[in-house]
C-alpha cells in the first residue's frame, strides 16, 4: 500500500488546539494523562516479585528505577518525533480530522517507508502479544477465586469477553477506564504489600537470587517489559487536548507507578523468597482472603481495559490495511476488526506461561519497538543540521544540547542491544524453553497445585 494511502490526519489541528485551550482544559488534560498511564502495569505487578526472586532484592529494586528512567527518556523521545512530524504536515496544510495518527506512521513521514515497515514489524507484534498476555493474566488471576475451572478455560472465556473491545472505537473512549485502572491498580499494589508484611515470613524463607545468568537477565527484561509499555503513545497523544505535555506526565506518572511496584515487589520477596521461583503470579502465594478476591477482580477489570489499549492500534492498522478506517458505521468496522482478535485467543491458549513470556517479548520486542527504534529515529530525523535548526522541539540545556542528547541515545541503544536484546534474550529464550518442556503447549493449567498451599496463620 502506497505510504500516501496510510496518510494520517489527526483529531483537530495541533495549532489551532494550544491556541484555544484554556487552563481550565489544561488541568483537567494533566490529570487526564496521568491517569491514563498510572494504571498501565496491572499484570506486571504480579509478576515483578518472582523477578526480585531472579535478581534478589538490590538488583530488582536497582533495575526498576534504571528503566524507569530510560523508559521515560524514549517516551520523550516518541513524543518529539510525534509533534515534529505533526507540525511539518500541518505545514503542508494537511488536514488532522478523521484519521489516527500512529507510530509506524511517524516514522514514515520522517525517515521513510523502511522505517515505516520496520516500526510497523515490531510495534504491531509487541502489541499483538501484550494482548496475549492480558488474556493470560485473566486466566492466571481467576483461577484462584475459583478454581473449578482449570486456566485454559478461563481463557476461553476471557478471551470472548475481551472480543467486545472491538465495539470501542478509539483511545477517547478510554478516558474514565483509564482513570479506574488507576485506582485498581493501587489497591492491589498496595494490598500485596500490607498483606505480605502481615503474613510475615513464611518458615525457612531464603533470598538466594541471583542464583544464575539466566534467572537473573530473565528478571531483569520483565523489567525492561514494565516500563516499555509506552508503544501506544502516539495514539494516546492523538487523543489529548495538548500533546506536547505528554512527556512531563508520563515522568510523573512514572514516579507513582515506583510508589506502587517498588514496595509491593520488595514486600512479596520478603515474605515469600525463593518460593516466588515457581510462581511467578504473586497472588498465588497469599491466603485467600475478600481482600485478596477484591484484588483479583479489580485486576481483571483493569486488565480487560489494558487489553483494549493493546489491541486498538492494532485495530487501526488492520482497519487501515483494509480501507474501512474512516467509515462511519461502527458496526462495519466492529466486525472487521474481530480477524485481529482471533489469534491473540490461539496464542494465549498455546503459550500460557505467565510470567516467562513477558521477559521473552520483553527482550525481543520492547528491547527494539520502545527503546532502540525511537532512540535511533530521534538521532537520524535530527542529524542534518537544517533539522537541529528548525525543530519544534529542542534539547534541554542541561543535558548539554544536542551533544548531551546524542550521547544519551547512544547509551539508550548501545545498553539495551547488548543487555536487554542480548543477554535478557538469551536468557528468556532458555527459561522459555524451559517452560515449554516442563509444561507443554497447549498446557491446561500453568503452574497449578496439586494441593492446596499451606499458609501461615
Amino acid at each position: 500500500m502506497a505510504s500516501e494511502k496510510v496518510e494520517t490526519v489527526v483529531a483537530g489541528n495541533y495549532v489551532e488546539m494550544e491556541r484555544e485551550e484554556g487552563n481550565l482544559k489544561f488541568t483537567k488534560g494533566r490529570l487526564s494523562r496521568l491517569f491514563w498511564h498510572g494504571g498501565s502495569v496491572a499484570q506486571v505487578l504480579l509478576t515483578l516479585p518472582y523477578s526480585f526472586s531472579q535478581l534478589g532484592m538490590v538488583s530488582g529494586i536497582l533495575f526498576q528505577v534504571f528503566y524507569g528512567l530510560m523508559g521515560s527518556w524514549t517516551a520523550y523521545l516518541i513524543s518529539v518525533l510525534y509533534v515534529e512530524y505533526r507540525t511539518r504536515k500541518e505545514r503542508q496544510k494537511v488536514d488532522f480530522r478523521n484519521h489516527v495518527i500512529q507510530w509506524f506512521e511517524v516514522l514514515d513521514g520522517l525517515l521513510g517507508k523502511h522505517w515505516r515497515n520496520i516500526g510497523l514489524f515490531f510495534n504491531c507484534t509487541f502489541l499483538l502479544f501484550g494482548s496475549v498476555i492480558q488474556l493470560i493474566a485473566c486466566a492466571s488471576n481467576i483461577y484462584y477465586i475459583n478454581d473449578n475451572l482449570d486456566k485454559r478455560t478461563w481463557t476461553y472465556i476471557f478471551g470472548a469477553c475481551c472480543a467486545t473491545t472491538v465495539f470501542i472505537p478509539s483511545f477517547h473512549n478510554y478516558r474514565i477506564w483509564s482513570f479506574l485502572g488507576l485506582l485498581m491498580t493501587t489497591y492491589t499494589a498496595w494490598y500485596l504489600t500490607i498483606a505480605s508484611l502481615l503474613h510475615g515470613q513464611i518458615e525457612g524463607v531464603k533470598h538466594s537470587g541471583p542464583s544464575s545468568m539466566v534467572l537473573y537477565f530473565t528478571g531483569a527484561t520483565n523489567i525492561l517489559y514494565t516500563f516499555g509499555g509506552h508503544a501506544v503513545t502516539v495514539e494516546i497523544m492523538h487523543a489529548m487536548w495538548k500533546p506536547q505535555k505528554f512527556k512531563m506526565i508520563y515522568l510523573f506518572a512514572t514516579v507513582y507507578v515506583l510508589t506502587l511496584t517498588l514496595p509491593s515487589a520488595s514486600a512479596v520477596y520478603w515474605a515469600y523468597g525463593d518460593l516466588l521461583l515457581t510462581h511467578s503470579n504473586a497472588l498465588s502465594l497469599l491466603p485467600k482472603t475478600r481482600f485478596r478476591d477484591t484484588a483479583v477482580v479489580l485486576m481483571l477489570i483493569h486488565q480487560f481495559i489494558t487489553f483494549g489499549f493493546a489491541c486498538t492500534p492494532l485495530y487501526f492498522v488492520w482497519e487501515k490495511f483494509i480501507r474501512v478506517h474512516n467509515t462511519k458505521s461502527l458496526f462495519k468496522r466492529a466486525l472487521a476488526r474481530l480477524p485481529v482478535v482471533i489469534p491473540i485467543w490461539f496464542l494465549a491458549i498455546i503459550f500460557p506461561f505467565f510470567g516467562p513470556i513477558n521477559s521473552t517479548v520483553g527482550s525481543l520486542l520492547v528491547s527494539f519497538t520502545v527503546y532502540i527504534i525511537p532512540a535511533l529515529a530521534h538521532m537520524i530525523t535530527f542529524a542534518p543540521a537544517p533539522a537541529r535548526e528548525n525543530a519544534v522541539e529542542r534539547p534541554p540545556s542541561f543535558l548539554g544540547g544536542w551533544a548531551g542528547h546524542y550521547c544519551v541515545n547512544v547509551f539508550v541503544v548501545g545498553w539495551v542491544l547488548i543487555v536487554g536484546f542480548g543477554f535478557g534474550g538469551w536468557a528468556s529464550m532458555i527459561n522459555f524453553v524451559h517452560q515449554i518442556d516442563s509444561f507443554g503447549l497447549f498446557t491446561k493449567c500453568y503452574q497449578c497445585p496439586t494441593s492446596p498451599p499451606a499458609h501461615k496463620a
